[in-house]
């Protein structure tokens, strides 16, 4: 619904567009107070905002929600824009805007992310826009972590913790007929040749046990007991529950 007419009970047809001396006149008043002039100039604006959530259509996010986001980040704009830097009020503005709604996306991801981590991606992030203004080139994460005087491992793990979920139903390639998708690239770590005889291997010691014995492993390690819960239910010490345990295990090890 990002192309929908009306958002936030915002008109988008409607919205005006102000001319770079009606932009210079407000902001001029914003500077003296006038809160008139600053809202007639955020909503002069708007389309800004509008501009900036096409490039966030596709990932299944309210429009709404991303409108209001970004009108934060407008306003965060209007109010820290500084004239005497020559630099064109809508390329200051959208790079805040992203900012704002990227930060939004990261903070309701479904997989919550501590918050010293995300400061440190935030860093790490900031970093990188200032590295590629100053050098005109994508910075290295080695540069990255130089610039924040921090262990490349670390910018690293941060921002991996912030990226986005993959649905397993993603494709990843389609010819047009039948599409791959991620969960087709994943390994099944249960399935594994090895973990299937490494079951018979154990089942086989198992049945080298007797049946105190196999009772026991049973209990410690298929359902989870403590020694103390096993020797309450058989009725024996704790240092005997330890040594059976001990001695099966060695048994088992025998056999396997």
């Amino acid at each position: 619904m990002i192309n929908k007419v009306e958002i936030c009970g915002v008109n988008t047809s409607k919205l005006p567009i102000l001319s770079n001396e009606e932009k210079l006149a407000l902001f001029d008043k914003i500077k003296k107070g006038d809160k008139f002039a600053r809202e007639e100039f955020i909503r002069g604006n708007l389309r800004l905002v509008l501009s900036v959530i096409q490039k966030f259509s596709g990932r299944g996010e309210n429009a709404d929600d991303l409108f209001q986001v970004g009108c934060i980040g407008l306003m965060k704009s209007v109010d820290n824009f500084d004239l005497s830097q020559n630099v064109k009020f809508s390329t200051y503005a959208v790079p805040m805007i992203i900012g704002e709604i990227r930060r939004y996306l990261r903070d309701n991801n479904s997989i919550r992310v501590s918050r010293s981590l995300r400061d440190t991606a935030y860093k790490a992030l900031g970093a990188r826009e200032r590295l590629m203004a100053k050098n005109e080139n994508e910075p290295t994460v080695e540069e990255i972590a130089k610039e924040l005087g921090m262990e490349k491992e670390d910018v690293v793990f941060a921002l991996d913790a912030i990226q986005e979920p993959v649905s397993l139903f993603e494709p990843v390639y389609n010819d047009g007929t039948d599409a791959i998708f991620v969960m087709d690239q994943l390994s099944d770590e249960k399935s594994h040749d090895e973990n299937w005889l490494e079951e018979i291997s154990l089942k086989e010691a198992m049945k080298k046990l007797g049946e105190r014995e196999k009772h026991i492993i049973n209990l410690r390690f298929y359902k989870g007991r403590t020694q103390m819960e096993v020797a309450k239910e058989l009725g024996i010490s704790q240092a005997q529950v330890s040594r059976l345990e001990k001695n099966a295990l060695n048994h088992m090890k025998k056999h396997m």
